[in-house]
């Protein structure tokens, strides 16, 4: 690697790291590293990105909310203006489609999340104010008066960014500096955002360390950092190995870590859901288990279908598909190799290839998709491990010969992201139940649907119970729930009327929606 390595983004300048080493980014399609070298920062640059970001923290909580808003809407309008280049960079990094995933879903989407996000710092009923005129206590939700750290995933390399993601957004929404640690899988794309979202932050007159962006550290420093109570909250979207150690460290500090880690999705088939249907019903699973080359942390990575006639017909059409399906491109080496792991553990619990190969394939990072089946006494025989995450192109069902076994399996399931039931008139007693069963285990729960694809609505929950996230209370997705993910609960008790932000002032300025003495009310305080 010859050549200066890419800038880093510290304290409102760009500038040359204090580098331990340099990466380059790789062409999943061909395995081959191309571009610009980028720097692997040591604990100088951490330590200067934290104490500019602590330095900015109190200027940014006191910050006009209409600066904020303005700043996420200029940085929308770059995004959008520099929707083709980023596109470009983006593909070439990840082997996403441009076209069709990247230009047409993924960029509008991180544009949306952030005028989403302006939407809810205007409004200001995100604060949740709360006053009980009898008991003289004022609450809401403020900044935290600290910095944020956002850790983005490999698999959308815009909507979950660091430095652009819901994350970022609702982390700066609630007015809190935000050091974006980039993703190795795609610097360029990072690069990009960043620059994009300086020129905005200036653009607005908010602190220069507001925004700040380092390309990859090695682990211990990363660890170094989230134990660091400088911090006042981690938001990370990655593996569960990675994520737990991020989250241990950050115990040790008390510092809050919303991580979204694993999930295997869980979809029951009902036999009034197969009765003629079991070509349709395979159509919509294979569609949902290979999208994306199946790296959708919504994936159905479980599947449980009835034994007898119909399930057996839905699983040939299943399988026709899979065998049928092209490789897939994975995002990185290391992807692959997960998935690879993830399938060996898939075998090793009793899991059946019954269409595909389910193996390596070449050139580049490409994995050749495989439909694996398992009985449910080889699952509730051992539950764990055929609940392995296969984070690619590969799906397992489990045959149930009643109901009553289902129970037992959806007893045994771990916390996901979504469970779907799909269901017919015929089948509404027990589809009921399966729902309850399956409430609790899951964040978003769906009904005659696959669970790949997130809206970007106040209404969603892109959250779960452990292991698919470490924060169950709360949404990635979604404002302005996902706000308060980042903010801290303030509450005055007999204070004057000077010191009370506007939200929860008498004359209510800016007509927030609020609760008085339990009622909900936008208008000034009475008296």
């Amino acid at each position: 690697m010859d050549g200066e390595s890419a800038p880093v983004l510290i304290d409102g300048r760009w500038r040359a790291a204090a580098a331990v080493g340099r990466f380059r980014a790789f062409d999943p399609a061909t395995g081959e590293a191309f571009g610009e070298s980028f720097p692997i920062s040591g604990p100088e640059d951490v330590e200067a990105a934290l104490a500019a970001a602590s330095r900015a923290a109190p200027a940014l909580s006191a910050a006009d909310p209409e600066a904020i808003a303005r700043f996420l809407e200029a940085y929308a309008a770059g995004i959008e203006t520099s929707a083709e280049a980023l596109t470009a960079i983006a593909h070439r990094e990840t082997a996403l489609p441009a076209p069709t995933r990247l230009r047409a879903i993924e960029l509008p989407r991180t544009v949306l999340q952030l005028r989403k996000a302006a939407e809810a710092v205007r409004a200001r009923s995100w604060t949740l104010p709360t006053i009980d005129t009898a008991a003289g206590l004022r609450s809401r939700l403020g900044p935290l008066g600290k910095p944020v750290l956002v850790f983005g995933p490999n698999n959308f390399p815009l909507a979950y960014h660091g430095i652009a993601g819901s994350d970022f957004a609702s982390a700066i929404a609630a007015r809190n500096p935000v050091i974006a640690k980039g993703h190795p899988n795609h610097p360029g794309t990072g690069l990009a955002l960043a620059r994009l979202a300086h020129e905005a932050l200036e653009a607005a007159g908010l602190p220069a360390a507001s925004v700040q962006l380092l390309h990859h550290f090695e682990s211990d420093v990363g660890l170094a950092l989230c134990a660091d109570a400088r911090l006042g909250a981690i938001g990370f979207t990655g593996s569960r190995a990675a994520g737990l150690a991020l989250k241990a460290a950050a115990d040790r500090s008390g510092t809050p870590f919303f991580g979204e880690l694993s999930a295997i999705n869980p979809v029951l088939m009902l036999p009034g859901a197969l009765a003629g249907k079991a070509q349709e019903r395979a159509a919509e699973y294979a569609g949902s288990c290979l999208l994306g080359g199946g790296q959708f942390c919504t994936n159905p990575g479980l599947l449980i279908v009835p034994t007898g006639a119909d399930g057996d017909a839905f699983v040939a059409e299943a399988a026709a598909l899979f065998s049928a399906a092209p490789a897939a491109v994975m995002l990185s080496e290391g992807v692959l190799a997960g998935l690879e792991q993830g399938v060996e553990a898939l075998r090793a619990a009793g899991a059946r290839l019954v269409a595909g190969s389910a193996q390596r394939t070449e050139p580049g990072f490409r994995y050749a998709p495989g439909l694996f089946e398992a009985d449910a006494d080889a699952f509730l025989a051992a539950p764990r491990a055929l609940q392995t995450e296969a984070f690619g192109p590969v799906g397992l069902i489990v045959r149930s010969p009643d109901q009553q076994t289902t129970l037992a399996m959806l007893d045994r399931l771990e916390g996901s992201l979504t469970g779907s039931v799909y269901h017919a008139d015929s089948d509404a007693e027990w589809a009921r139940r399966f729902a309850t069963a399956l409430r609790p285990r899951v964040g978003r729960l769906l009904a005659n649907r696959m669970p790949t694809g997130v809206a970007v609505s106040a209404a969603m929950n892109h959250g779960g119970p452990y292991p698919s996230t470490t924060a169950r209370g709360f949404s990635s997705v979604g404002m302005p729930g996902a706000i308060r993910r980042f903010a801290a609960l303030e509450c005055w008790d007999h204070a004057p009327g000077a010191w009370l932000p506007d939200e929860l002032s008498d004359a209510n300025p800016h007509r927030v929606w609020r609760t008085v003495n339990g009622v909900p009310t936008s208008g000034p305080l009475d008296g």
